[in-house]
């Protein structure tokens, strides 16, 4: 195994121009090059050698060096192909790690951690791309991926989302969504001049806890989330609108006042006034009509 020799300013810009590497905007190529905030990434994941990691997004392989070391087998996911020459040089001294130029959307990685780790749960660490955080993160919620922890770099704003209670304007679709998969904490706020090139926003690490038990129970789980989504989608509306206005719920306007008032509120609630406990006992009460 190897020493980390990436993380700092001067070792990244080296490897950029032996390669001559120039950055893509489409893939939100944002590079960490802070040692300080890759070891807080580790130690908040918790990795040990009995830990299977998949790494999406590797870039150069700056974290996957890291990860190599405190991991027993490390997968990354890595979009760019341009990107796959330079992890084979940077990753060479790993023999724990396998590279997949892939697009991690459309990879089966509830078979991979199958196939690689039979079966046991994975840990998933990453620096994110922002335009795609959330169809990744409710990707490998969604299709059950056996996972102990997500831990990754997010934009502050989305970490906030992801932690954040009823009543708050950040409260949404995926706070509860987040909430209803895992327990969510934020480990570091990281600034801009942590990365290259610089973003234009501040960044947060967040480990995501994976439920054993979702914390409520709830007979449909498509359900609840058709519910959450439209009470979220004109934040203005009550919640009877909402659900009133969605393609995708069939209810009468009878059958959803109802429902609300049976969770003892008025017909002018707003969805973001319901906390996880309350969606799950609305779905309920609406499963039984349909």
């Amino acid at each position: 195994m190897g020493t980390p020799t990436l993380g700092n300013p001067q070792n990244t810009i080296a490897v950029l121009q032996k390669y001559n590497f120039s950055f893509q905007k489409k893939f939100g190529q944002n590079f960490l090059i802070d040692t300080h905030v890759l070891d807080k990434i580790i130690r908040a994941a918790g990795i040990t050698k009995d830990d299977m990691v998949l790494e999406i997004g590797p870039g150069i392989g700056t974290m996957t060096q890291y990860l190599a070391e405190a991991a027993g087998k490390v997968t990354a996911v890595e979009i760019d192909k341009n990107l796959i020459p330079i992890l084979e040089d940077t990753l060479s001294e790993y023999d724990n790690v396998t590279i997949i130029n892939e697009d991690v959307l459309k990879l089966d990685i509830r078979r991979l951690a199958d196939d690689e780790n039979q079966g046991r749960p994975i840990k998933v660490v990453a620096n994110l791309p922002y335009y795609i955080t959330t169809p990744i993160i409710m990707g490998l919620f969604e299709n059950h991926v056996p996972m102990e922890s997500i831990t990754v770099m997010v934009q502050k704003e989305v970490a906030d989302r992801m932690q954040t209670g009823p009543g708050s304007k950040d409260y949404g679709a995926l706070s509860l969504a987040v909430q209803y998969y895992a327990e969510p904490y934020i480990v570091a706020n990281v600034p801009p001049n942590c990365f290259m090139p610089r973003p234009r926003v501040g960044s947060a690490v967040i480990r995501l806890t994976c439920h054993k038990q979702p914390p409520v129970e709830v007979k449909d789980e498509k359900l609840m989330f058709d519910i959450i989504r439209a009470s979220f989608n004109q934040r203005r509306k009550t919640l009877a609108n909402g659900l009133k206005n969605s393609d995708k719920l069939k209810y009468s306007r009878e059958e959803i006042e109802e429902a609300i008032q049976s969770l003892g509120k008025g017909a002018s609630v707003r969805g973001e006034a319901l906390t996880l406990e309350e969606f799950a006992a609305l779905s309920n009460r609406l499963c039984g009509l349909s």
